[in-house]
C-alpha cells in the first residue's frame, strides 16, 4: 500500500514542478535577493545549519537578511507569526516552532525570522516593516511559489536518495533527477567520511554544472538548558559556555526529537561518555513527565547528565529535571568554505 501511494505522491511532484517549468503555475519575485536552502529528502541532511551560516555570511556582507520559513509543528500554522525581528526571539516555540526559533536564538543580532505558510506575503512585510536586503527561504527547494537567486540543496552522503522510494515509503521528498534545478550541492558527511566517487559521479549525471561542496555538522560547544530556557549571549546568537563544555566529563544520556536521531547520536557520541539514548517523534513537544521519565532512565543507567540539540531546547523551558541538561550547538563546517562564502555572495 505504501508502494502505491509513493508512486502517486511522486507522479503528482512531477506533475507539479512540471507545470512550474511551463508557467502553468506562477512564481513570484520576492523583490529582494533570495537564497533557498533545502533538500530532496526528509531529516538528516543538516539543511538548518546551513541556513543559519547562509544568513550569518550574508549579515556578515552587509545585508539586512530575513529569513522565510513554514514553520513546522507550530500551534497555528496558518498564521504569521514574526519569531524575531532580528535582534531577539519573539515568541516560545509552540507558537513560533522549534526550528524558527531555534534559528532566532542562533541568529539574534543577525537575522530576522519569520515563519508563515505564504513566504510571498511575509518577504512583502518584512521588506515593508524591517527593510530587508535579502531573504534565505528554508526548506524553500520544494516552494516554487516564490523566486530565488541561488537554489542549493543538501544531501546526506550516507542516504543521498532515500533508498529510491518516495513519500511514504521512503524519505524522498521528489525524485533525484530535480537536482537538476540546483545553482549548488552540498554533501553532508559524518566524521572521517568522503564523497564517494559514486555519488559524485550520480550527482553529475543529474546535474554537471553546479558546485559541489563538501560539509560536516560538528559539535561547536554545549549550553546549560536553565529552568528558564535558553538565552541569546549579549553579542547575538546562542554562545557556546566553556563550562558547560568542562563539566561534560560523566556519562550522558543523549535524547532528541528529530527526523533522523541517529545522525545525532552518532555525533555527540564522539564528544561525550554516552550511556543510552532516547528518541521522541520529530517536533516533539516536551512535557514535566517526558522530563521526569528523561532523569529516572537517566539514573538508571548510570548518566550523570542529559544533553540534547537546541531545536529540542527550545521547548525544554520551564520544566525542570533532576540532573543538569545541556544542548549541543550543531553548526556545519563547509570544507572549501572561502569557495561557498564566494558562492553565496557573488550576485549581491
Amino acid at each position: 500500500m505504501l508502494s502505491v501511494l509513493a508512486k502517486i505522491y511522486g507522479v503528482i511532484a512531477d506533475i507539479r514542478n512540471a507545470m512550474y517549468d511551463r508557467g502553468l503555475l506562477r512564481s513570484y519575485p520576492l523583490d529582494a535577493k533570495t537564497i533557498s536552502i533545502g533538500n530532496i529528502t526528509t531529516g538528516g541532511t543538516g539543511k538548518t545549519p546551513l541556513t543559519a551560516l547562509a544568513a550569518e555570511i550574508l549579515a556578515e556582507n552587509g545585508e539586512k537578511v530575513c529569513i522565510l520559513t513554514r514553520g513546522y509543528g507550530r500551534r497555528n500554522p496558518s498564521r504569521r507569526v514574526i519569531v524575531s525581528e532580528g535582534e531577539g526571539v519573539l515568541v516560545e516555540a509552540d507558537i513560533g516552532g522549534d526550528e524558527p526559533v531555534e534559528l532566532a536564538h542562533r541568529l539574534a543580532g543577525k537575522a530576522a525570522v519569520i515563519a508563515d505558510a505564504d513566504r510571498v506575503a511575509s518577504a512583502r512585510w518584512a521588506r515593508e516593516h524591517l527593510g530587508i536586503t535579502v531573504f534565505v527561504l528554508d526548506d524553500g527547494f520544494q516552494h516554487r511559489r516564490a523566486v530565488r537567486d541561488r537554489d542549493i540543496v543538501c544531501v546526506n552522503a550516507a542516504n543521498p536518495f532515500g533508498d529510491g522510494w518516495m513519500l511514504p515509503a521512503g524519505r524522498l521528498r521528489e525524485m533525484p533527477h530535480n537536482l537538476s534545478r540546483a545553482d549548488a550541492i552540498v554533501v553532508t558527511l559524518s566524521g572521517e567520511e568522503e564523497i564517494s566517487d559514486d555519488l559524485t559521479a550520480k550527482i553529475r549525471e543529474l546535474n554537471p554544472e553546479c558546485p559541489i561542496f563538501a560539509a560536516r555538522r560538528v559539535i561547536s560547544g554545549f549550553v546549560e538548558i536553565l529552568p528558564g530556557g535558553l538565552s541569546d549571549t549579549a553579542d547575538g546568537g546562542i554562545g557556546c559556555d566553556d563550562d558547560a563544555t568542562d563539566a561534560l566529563t560523566g556519562r550522558v544520556l543523549a535524547f532528541c526529537g528529530l527526523a533522523n536521531p541517529q545522525n545525532f547520536f552518532s555525533e555527540i557520541e564522539g564528544c561525550v561518555d554516552l550511556a543510552a539514548v532516547e528518541r521522541f517523534r520529530d517536533h516533539h513537544n516536551y512535557t514535566q513527565s517526558d522530563a521526569d521519565a528523561l532523569t529516572k532512565i537517566a539514573r538508571g543507567c548510570g548518566a550523570e547528565m542529559l544533553v540534547t540539540t537546541v531545536k529540542d531546547a527550545v521547548k525544554l523551558g520551564g520544566l525542570s529535571f533532576g540532573l543538569p541538561c545541556f544542548a549541543a550547538k550543531m553548526e556545519m563546517a563547509v570544507e572549501d568554505e572561502d569557495a561557498f562564502r564566494e558562492f553565496i555572495t557573488a550576485s549581491f
